[in-house]
């Protein structure tokens, strides 16, 4: 699936922090990816306090008080169906002056963002995304009014934001693992170690190093040690990549590029040696490329 396109009508009653705005446009892209939606779409978002979020509730709701996020769907879904599986009801929302389907209005108090985060001790921005991302798959036909529907919906979440790089594990996480598999390195023929660790989308994290051979051939990288290791555990969608090495930066070679663009050619790439890092996305590291999302018939010539 391409590059979605979505945009989103900002309103705003009170200041955001700086980069809100790309950043939550980049989950809602994530969103519209794990749900399958080709169709262009925006939403309307507006932020402001938690007065007017009270008055909103009383009004819409007949709730007296105020609450973290509100959605408004423009969709009127039946029952277990969600956006991905009706393209003829997300169609009846276009809007021909924004040209994308429009999914809702969404209403964020900043108020109960800055409290969530420091009850949950993370970051505003974080927040902001989740209460987002929360709110979009709502307008998409989710809810979790039973413990299957929320088992569901949060597993959306998870994925949606996981891919946009807001996961609940830290970069300096993943590239700590990374280092520690780094340890295990069967290298006695490079004297270059590496170690790598994958996180999928539904939050899974696997670790590989390098297992070299003296057919040379035969070598394993560290990073396909890991992607190998997910698939055979049931893994089909992977959103990051640590690797770690001693001696300098760890850029992927050809032969795992194409193995991990099989999978997630969207994937975040970290590359770490001591204090250095440096990032890149999968696709701008393996241009041109071929595999499941491009269709390998076109590549090889076939109809």
């Amino acid at each position: 699936m391409s590059q979605p396109i979505f945009r989103f009508e900002f309103d705003f009653d009170v200041p955001v922090p700086e980069g809100t705005e790309a950043l939550l446009l980049r989950c809602a892209r994530q969103c519209l990816r794990a749900e399958g939606v080709s169709l262009p779409s925006a939403a309307y978002l507006r932020f402001t306090d938690d007065d007017s979020i009270h008055q909103l509730n009383r009004e819409y709701r007949q709730v007296d008080r105020s609450t973290d996020v509100l959605s408004f769907p423009s969709a009127a879904f039946s029952p277990r169906q969600t956006a991905g599986h009706a393209p003829q009801l997300l169609h009846r929302e276009w809007d021909p002056e924004l040209r994308a389907c429009v999914l809702g209005d969404i209403v964020i108090s900043m108020d109960h963002v800055r409290a969530q985060a420091a009850e949950y001790g993370h970051s505003v921005t974080r927040e902001l995304a989740y209460l987002t991302v929360h709110a979009l798959f709502h307008l998409m036909g989710y809810d979790h009014m039973n413990d299957k529907d929320k088992e569901q919906m949060r597993a959306m979440e998870e994925k949606a934001l996981n891919a946009a790089g807001i996961s609940r594990v830290s970069d300096d996480e993943l590239i700590a693992k990374a280092k520690d598999a780094m340890q295990f390195s069967y290298s006695p023929y490079s004297k270059y170690k590496v170690g790598a660790c994958l996180l999928s989308a539904d939050g899974r994290l696997f670790t590989g190093c390098n297992i070299e051979n003296a057919s040379y051939g035969a070598t394993n990288c560290a990073e396909r040690t890991a992607l190998f290791k997910a698939i055979s555990e049931g893994a089909r969608e992977f959103v990051t990549i640590a690797i770690a090495a001693e001696k300098s930066l760890p850029w992927p070679c050809g032969i795992c590029r194409q193995a991990l663009n099989e999978f997630a050619p969207d994937l975040r790439v970290i590359v770490a040696c001591g204090d250095e890092r440096d990032e890149m996305n999968l696709r701008d590291l393996l241009p041109h490329s071929f595999g499941p999302s491009t269709g390998t018939g076109d590549y090889l010539g076939k109809d």
